[in-house]
């Protein structure tokens, strides 16, 4: 068998394509339990979203030490520096996981599959450089955040300044002094932008059509004294994020809303507020995102808080307006350090898109109601988020329809985990799962887990394949947008219903009903295969 480093075709057991987090998690416990994995990898290293985000300001907005994987064998020598980590210190805690777990001999990097086939009970994977990779199970652990999405901007190819998105940021960085720097787009990428480049000595102009409902992050330092303490807690820490709703075992109340007066009310949420992060959403009340008044109030709150801290009032009426233009927490909130005072600096100006939208670019840079002349402009314009990578795979079923044809009409999955027609395939951090509105880490480790039951249940009953009968996927996909049609999310245009991206059908993307009961969901489906087609070696499917 030729070596998975080499430039020859090989079959493995198993294949995972992705080297982010549950790339990582996937091939390490996948080697432990004895099965032969390999993994291939876009970029030239680990990290997924964290090897292509190195934008000035890039870090994660889920804190530590509870945004890591439970690997005893890398936590125990793993601290932090601070409590959300910046993009260059994401890259050295995967180096440090490959170099304690020895991942790499059993990765091949700098490789993009762009053809994925089920012929003959094994997947057959075509790179784009000619190789052909064939294997048993096929795991996609290609994340919610690849697939850069560039806005069909009238004359975009014209400009002849610099035009860089900012999931492609130069590994040197950009030159800004004296520069006149556009900014389009404003959420989690803009926000953190604008905070860095705002503070350069350049003329900074960002383009803001929706503002963004940004929260304190309250970020600060961390000792290893204090982690190396903490880490004999740790086990329940993550033990707890796996059976909780939102992937953070935080604090949670009984009472409700109308339980409490006003002023009670609002102390919660104020330190709430002042623990930073997203405890606002997790920890406080759960009925702003089914009941308009209090998600007004929450609005209200928080509007008061930004407004407090800017001083020119055009650029307050942008970016927190008196009158709430959308629903609070429907779409991806933002974590900021001190975002409002940056876009406050006079070098800092703000362009309306809902008033003056952007009408064409130009060479000189981008017309509004005139024209903006730009030396670099910078596209924080996202993603086709939780789809967009598993699309340009170019998956055939075994009927040999490609995956854009299965889900042209909808996005249909069974547990958020496989495909009908797709036996034997399986996806890590993916639609129809808890994923983006948890925790990711307690996400990814609880769908591999189950991925790695089934797969020794699958050995233990001689069972070759397993295929998501039609049926259940259906009623997965429609439990919901069923669960989906009793908040306020459908109100809204946000990359949760796949509607940042032309053309793309608007529907509930994640699942609502939390990783506690997601977990429970997905368990129960394995007693009985209940759900699945399963094929037995020279058998007929057995339902």
């Amino acid at each position: 068998m030729a070596s998975p480093n080499s430039d020859k075709d090989f079959y493995t057991e198993a294949l995972i394509i992705g080297g982010g987090m549950g790339g990582v998690y996937s091939l390490h416990r996948l080697r432990q339990e004895g099965y032969q994995a390999k993994l291939v990898e876009a970029g030239s290293y680990f990290g997924g979203v964290w090897y292509w985000n190195r934008y000035p300001g890039a870090r994660v907005d889920s804190e530590c030490p509870l945004y890591q994987l439970n690997i005893p064998e890398v936590w125990k020598g793993w601290n932090w520096s601070e409590r959300f980590p910046g993009h260059e210190e994401l890259r050295r805690y995967y180096k440090y996981c490959d170099e304690v777990l020895q991942l790499s001999k059993d990765c091949i990097f700098n490789t993009i599959v762009d053809g994925v086939e089920w012929k003959d009970g094994i997947w057959t994977c075509r790179t784009r450089d000619g190789r052909t990779i064939t294997c048993k199970y096929l795991l996609l652990c290609t994340g919610s955040s690849y697939k850069k999405h560039f806005p069909d901007f009238q004359g975009l190819d014209k400009f002849k300044g610099t035009l860089v998105h900012s999931a492609a940021y130069p590994d040197e960085g950009l030159d800004v002094k004296g520069k006149r720097v556009g900014l389009v787009g404003n959420g989690a990428s803009g926000v953190q932008v604008l905070q860095e480049l705002g503070k350069e000595d350049c003329e900074l102009t960002a383009f803001v059509r929706t503002p963004n409902i940004a929260l304190p992050m309250v970020q600060r330092k961390m000792t290893s004294l204090e982690q190396d303490q903490m880490k004999q807690y740790y086990k329940f820490l993550f033990e707890g994020s796996r059976h909780c709703r939102s992937g953070f075992p935080v604090n949670t109340w009984e009472d409700a809303w109308t339980d409490l007066t006003h002023e009670q009310r609002i102390a919660r949420i104020e330190d709430s507020w002042h623990r930073g992060g997203f405890a606002v959403l997790l920890s406080t009340f759960r009925e702003y995102l089914v009941d308009k008044e209090v998600n007004a109030a929450f609005y209200d709150f928080w509007k008061e808080k930004v407004r407090a801290r800017i001083t020119d009032k055009e650029k307050a009426d942008i970016v927190a307006p008196v009158q709430q233009e959308h629903w609070f927490g429907t779409k991806r909130p933002s974590l900021e350090q001190d975002y409002y005072e940056t876009l406050d600096r006079p070098n800092v100006k703000l362009v309306n898109l809902k008033k003056t939208p952007i009408k064409e670019f130009t060479e000189e840079g981008i017309v509004t109601d005139k024209l903006h002349k730009l030396d670099i402009i910078i596209l924080a314009t996202g993603y086709d988020s939780m789809t967009g990578s598993l699309m340009d795979l170019n998956i055939k079923d075994k009927e040999g329809k490609l995956l854009q044809e299965k889900w042209n009409a909808n996005v249909e999955t069974y547990l958020g985990l496989m495909i009908h027609g797709m036996p034997n395939m399986f996806m890590v951090y993916s639609p129809q799962a808890p994923t983006a509105l948890s925790n990711g880490p307690p996400i990814i480790e609880s769908q591999i887990e189950w991925i790695i039951l089934a797969i020794k249940k699958m050995k233990e009953e001689g069972i070759e394949a397993i295929d998501p009968q039609d049926a259940p996927a259906k009623k997965w996909r429609q439990d919901i947008q069923d669960m989906n049609q009793v908040t306020l999310y459908p109100l809204e245009n946000s990359w949760y219903m796949g509607a940042n991206i032309p053309g793309k059908v608007r529907e509930q993307l994640v699942y609502l009903g939390g990783l506690d009961m997601y977990n429970k969901q997905i368990a129960a489906a394995l007693d009985g295969w209940q759900g699945f087609d399963v094929t037995k070696a020279q058998s007929l499917p057995v339902r």
